[in-house]
């Protein structure tokens, strides 16, 4: 089951770090700090929503991939590709051109994740429907927030929805079908093509789930580059395929856009994008000044997987291409087209439920319970003597964070600047004392006369 510490795809490269705290102001659940002149991961509070990758300006933060090579460890390779990955390219590269190169690169088949959508749907509006689950009930569609929960607000952990998401109904699908060609277990590499890095760990550590179908992970930057390259090799007849039908239906296609899952829901449900809305729509619903809320689709990144922080073409007409390419379906009789996951309805849907989501203790100042009251209140008080302006100068995000890190014993209340000077004027700390302070949490190089540090910071911006 569920590991002590959450597995994470983000990697702080030190080499490279400049220290500049960027990062560190946009965690949406202040895991980062700035000590010796470089980012610092609390692995604890990080979901790896990415926020961090986005803004980092000399790309010190980087996301774990599988070695593309890996897949040849398997002998019958499947690519699971999202929705969104076709929608990456312009109009001229079509969904068979992508499928084509994908192929060439060497997979055997390439089938997209949403393939699972009809029938998850019927699954979650006869889970909404059962009045002894919590309302809203909270979709886990989107990894980053079922974590963002699990951590940041764990009275809600039990309105999230306890089915697996398209991505693992479809692997579970997939090796199915190929098991029953002949194909044994330890044959199959199912890999999957990712948008985010929040996937990428829940795949490494799944939540209520012992393991994940999914053999490798890419990153969609990687095969989007990749892609781009094999065009020129391309044949006209590859390029168009034009005997091939889209097996998605509608609601596949749009399924990990803002309001895909939403819309299909029957009740009064909301969709909210951006984790930052998130997080002020969960701390008024944690609050109970939100009410008569069915269901609740809520995704990371704005425009959902769309905007995710490995696309890399431009989210707003990722958006416009997949609503296009449900127009260009809108006549055909047989929506779904070679689609034959329904098939197997009934030994999935036994496989659907995952088991109980666990809040993570990572906000608790102490696993003792008395103990942590006594921090909590300690640090409490701590806040009387700190400014309170959350300038990020002690190298912590907050002046509540900074607090919770002296109780904590992972700083000093010598760290904050105010309370430096303040202390020096009463002779409680001598200036040589505090200045090796600042150069501790900053870095040496950053009090030296330095005219190259301030270019290489505008070089990678």
């Amino acid at each position: 089951m569920e590991s002590k510490v959450f597995h994470h795809a983000l990697t702080i490269r030190q080499d490279v770090c400049i220290g500049c705290s960027h990062c560190m102001r946009v965690c949406p659940t202040e895991a980062l700090r700035v000590k010796n002149g470089k980012a610092e991961l609390y692995e604890n509070k990080c979901i790896d929503c990415g926020e961090c990758f986005r803004v980092c300006p000399t790309n010190a933060i980087i996301i774990e991939q599988d070695d593309f090579s890996k897949i040849y460890n398997y002998n019958y390779r499947v690519a699971l590709v999202p929705s969104i990955l076709t929608g990456q390219f312009s109009d001229e590269i079509t969904a068979s051109a992508v499928t084509s190169i994908l192929l060439k690169l060497g997979f055997n088949e390439v089938v997209e994740v949403e393939t699972s959508v009809e029938l998850l749907k019927e699954e979650i509006n006869s889970y909404i429907a059962n009045k002894s689950h919590s309302k809203p009930v909270i979709s886990s569609f989107c990894p980053a927030i079922v974590r963002l929960i699990q951590v940041k607000f764990p009275s809600l952990v039990e309105n999230l929805m306890l089915l697996k998401p398209p991505l693992d109904i479809t692997s579970l699908y997939i090796k199915k079908k190929l098991q029953e060609r002949g194909i044994s277990d330890n044959e199959i590499g199912i890999f999957y093509i990712t948008p985010c890095a929040a996937k990428i760990a829940a795949i490494k550590s799944p939540v209520g789930e012992e393991k994940s179908e999914v053999a490798g992970v890419i990153n969609m930057n990687l095969i989007y580059n990749k892609v781009l390259k094999s065009l020129v090799h391309l044949s006209e007849t590859e390029k168009g395929l034009s005997g091939r039908k889209d097996c998605l239906t509608d609601s596949g296609l749009i399924w990990s856009l803002t309001n895909g899952e939403a819309s299909q829901v029957k009740g009064r449900s909301l969709a909210i994008d951006g984790v930052y809305n998130i997080v002020e729509f969960l701390e008024k619903l944690e609050n109970e000044e939100i009410s008569d809320i069915d269901f609740l689709e809520l995704r990371a990144c704005d425009e959902s997987c769309a905007g995710g922080v490995l696309t890399t073409g431009n989210r707003f007409l990722t958006v416009e291409r997949l609503h296009k390419r449900v127009e260009a379906n809108k006549d055909r009789e047989l929506k779904g087209f070679g689609n034959r996951i329904l098939d197997y309805k009934d030994f999935l849907k036994s496989r659907i439920p995952i088991g109980e989501i666990k809040p993570r203790s990572m906000m608790k100042l102490d696993e003792d319970m008395a103990k942590a009251m006594k921090k909590m209140e300690r640090s409490n008080r701590l806040m009387c003597f700190l400014p309170g302006i959350d300038c990020g100068s002690c190298g912590a995000p907050t002046c509540q964070a900074l607090a919770e890190d002296i109780v904590q014993g992972k700083a000093a209340i010598s760290h904050c600047i105010f309370l430096q000077k303040t202390m020096e004027q009463t002779h409680k700390l001598h200036p040589d004392h505090s200045f090796r302070i600042m150069e501790k949490i900053w870095g040496k190089d950053r009090f030296e006369k330095n005219c190259n540090k301030i270019d290489k910071s505008k070089r990678y911006h």
